[in-house]
């Protein structure tokens, strides 16, 4: 039964509010604080996040090479000639990349899978590219595939399901050590964590 205690919303409102839940950890009640915040003071802020979330929606789009977001077909770091191509860095979204790039450690290419193996989510092996994968590393130039999927349940079952399926082609694969922390996630977790992990990466 609706409480009738409850103050009308309009219906424009309302429709703000569930917008901002779609974002990671805002619950309802941080959604309408957000709401109420826009509306009230920072009108031209709210004006200039719908025009940015616009703008990405219609210009974002994944990079042919790493599957990456890009505004071009191939993004810039795919083309950039002082990457060492014969390395292949694969993590589980561009969240992690931006990560890894910042530990300023590792300089070889990457491909994103934009999620991990997940069979109770429904999510298998072609929802996160495996295969577009398989065909990047088996490209001549690679000689590794580094492995740096999160030390989750779910990222430790994608990096085991990936080696076993480079191996079986004769791929390298290496896993990146566990300086980061079992369930830790990268993007939580401090650079040089990262960057020791990546230079101590072993074979799997």
């Amino acid at each position: 039964m609706k409480d009738e205690r409850s103050l009308p919303v309009s219906r424009g409102l309302e429709r703000l509010m569930e917008a901002l839940r779609a974002l990671p950890g805002v619950g309802p009640r941080s959604a309408q604080r957000m709401a109420y915040h826009l509306l009230q003071h920072d009108r031209q802020g709210a004006e200039q996040l719908a025009q940015a979330l616009s703008s990405a929606l219609t210009s974002v789009r994944r990079c042919t090479r790493c599957n990456d977001f890009s505004e071009e077909e191939v993004c810039a770091l795919c083309r950039s000639t002082r990457r060492d191509a014969s390395l292949l860095c694969v993590v589980e979204t561009p969240a992690d990349l931006a990560t890894v790039e910042q530990t300023l450690s590792y300089s070889g290419l990457y491909f994103v899978l934009m999620g991990r193996l997940s069979p109770l989510d429904g999510v298998g092996p072609r929802d996160i590219g495996l295969d577009r994968l398989l065909e990047r590393a088996a490209e001549g130039e690679i000689r590794e595939v580094i492995l740096a999927t999160n030390f989750t349940n779910e990222g430790e079952a994608t990096a085991h399901y990936i080696a076993e399926m480079l191996r079986a082609r004769g791929i390298k694969a290496s896993r990146i050590a566990r300086g980061v922390p079992l369930g830790g996630e990268l993007e939580y977790v401090d650079i040089g964590t990262i960057s020791q992990a990546l230079l101590d990466r072993r074979g799997i």
